[in-house]
């Protein structure tokens, strides 16, 4: 090791080390942080303002059949935003599983971590340069900066198990979901701000959307400074630092993450009920907007309104659910989140058109479960984690969360397709909860975290 790393490196073995339980909740205050800094990037850039803009300047620049053509390929203008949105996740797709490999291999998670943080950072700054006709500079700053988050994610979510403790794990899972919608609600509020009352600002609509996609990136680099200071990067194990000395590449050691996954097959079977129940959250939560306004009728201040009462609640619900899974249990508390998820779509299906007073008691709903189902879930994939491939594991985890939630939204579109009702298809997404409930139901957590080699909790 260098002089550097002998310095800061700590043992690999877990939350412990000669820091103690001080220096311990020193670095989960400023792990928490880091989804402070980068939440802004997917509440104002991604869910509320680079669609719409995106697809305008595309708009601008396309032909009179409505069609762009990026490197001679023609494109309709309204697909290129989703078309980059998958471009972005074909690249963070084989990025993750090679610096995941490579963060585990060195123990330097630290680095790569700011590499990609900033590489988002500075990507999404640079959208303030998105006027005119430059939807390629556009497309090309979404699929950087959407794959940079990634993996900066995966490298963040790969600390948890080494500056918790297994019985803290839900409580600084949670509160780390809790300072990331406090900061998407924060930002979102001045960025409508700013946007509703351009014109008093002396700006162009166009402007005031351009200072909002650029103050999110600069509100992520600012913050980032705060986990670059306070975590620390742990030694890896020695057959792991000489594995980089003896040429392995990180394909190579993704395909020895996969074999190795295999002989830990509980917690594949915890990845596929996290993949089929994520995969519906996450199809809900993109396309709530146009269930709200092409089936219900709402209009664009109530949709914004709506995302910003889920950002704030889902404060409340990371916290609540981090309280409950202490006494209940982690497994229990996501599947009860999921009976409520299931609720959410029952309701919505019957949800009168025209009235935002209802939409926006879904919304809230949806705030109370959206964070804690997603905090308690990683930490209780962090305790099936072998010790030392924490960022090979969560690369995989990561890879569930954004690369491959594409079924949801098939589904969604294939319901759509066949009825013609958006009722339809909102409740065709019951079977992802009731299939991943059952699936979750079915893994005995406790039995595969000790397969894992970790302790036990009194509580999962």
């Amino acid at each position: 090791m260098t002089a550097e790393t002998a310095d800061t490196a700590e043992p690999a073995d877990g939350a412990t080390g000669p820091g103690g339980p001080g220096e311990r909740r020193r670095e989960q205050r400023g792990w928490y942080f880091y989804d402070f800094a980068c939440s802004v990037y997917s509440t104002s850039v991604l869910t509320v303002f680079l669609g719409p803009y995106l697809t305008s300047v595309a708009k601008a620049a396309a032909d009179p059949d409505g069609f762009v053509h990026p490197l001679g390929v023609p494109v309709r203008a309204g697909s290129l935003f989703a078309y980059a949105v998958s471009a972005s996740l074909v690249l963070a797709i084989v990025l993750m599983p090679v610096v995941g490999a490579a963060a585990d291999r060195t123990g330097r998670k630290k680095p790569l971590l700011a590499a990609a943080a900033y590489t988002g950072a500075a990507a999404t700054t640079a959208m303030f340069f998105l006027d005119g006709h430059r939807y390629l500079l556009g497309a090309f700053l979404l699929i950087v900066a959407n794959a940079a988050t990634a993996v900066a994610m995966m490298l963040y979510n790969a600390y948890l198990p080494q500056i918790a403790e297994p019985d803290e794990r839900d409580d600084v899972s949670s509160r780390g979901w809790a300072f990331g919608y406090t900061s998407g609600a924060l930002v979102l509020v001045l960025n409508l701000i700013l946007y509703s009352g351009h014109d008093s600002f002396g700006l162009s609509e166009s402007e005031a959307v351009r200072i909002c996609l650029a103050a999110a990136g600069v509100w992520w680099g600012v913050f980032t400074v705060i986990p670059l200071r306070r975590l620390r990067d742990r030694a890896a194990a020695t057959a792991r630092r000489d594995a980089v000395g003896a040429g392995g590449s990180g394909w190579r050691q993704l395909r020895a993450t996969l074999a190795d996954m295999r002989r830990h097959p509980l917690t594949l079977s915890f990845l596929l009920a996290y993949l089929v129940y994520n995969d519906g959250v996450q199809t809900v939560i993109s396309q709530a907007s146009v269930y709200g306004s092409e089936e219900l009728g709402l209009g664009q201040s109530t949709l914004i309104t709506a995302v910003l009462l889920v950002q704030v609640l889902a404060v409340a619900g990371a916290l609540a659910m981090g309280r409950t899974a202490r006494v209940y249990g982690a497994k229990r508390t996501i599947l009860a989140s999921l009976a409520v998820w299931t609720l959410i779509l029952v309701a919505g299906y019957f949800l009168p058109a025209g009235s935002p007073v209802f939409f926006y008691v879904l919304a809230a709903a949806i705030g109370l479960v959206l964070g804690g189902s997603q905090a308690l879930s990683r930490s209780l994939f962090s305790h099936l984690v072998p010790r030392g491939k924490e960022a090979e594991y969560f690369s995989a985890y990561e890879m569930s969360d954004r690369g491959l939630s594409w079924l949801g939204p098939l589904v969604f579109g294939l319901a759509y397709q066949l009825t013609g009702s958006y009722r339809d298809a909102i409740i065709s997404l019951v079977v992802f909860f009731v299939v991943g409930s059952v699936l979750l139901a079915r893994v005995p957590v406790r039995r595969a975290v000790a397969a894992a080699g970790n302790p036990v909790p009194e509580r999962i």
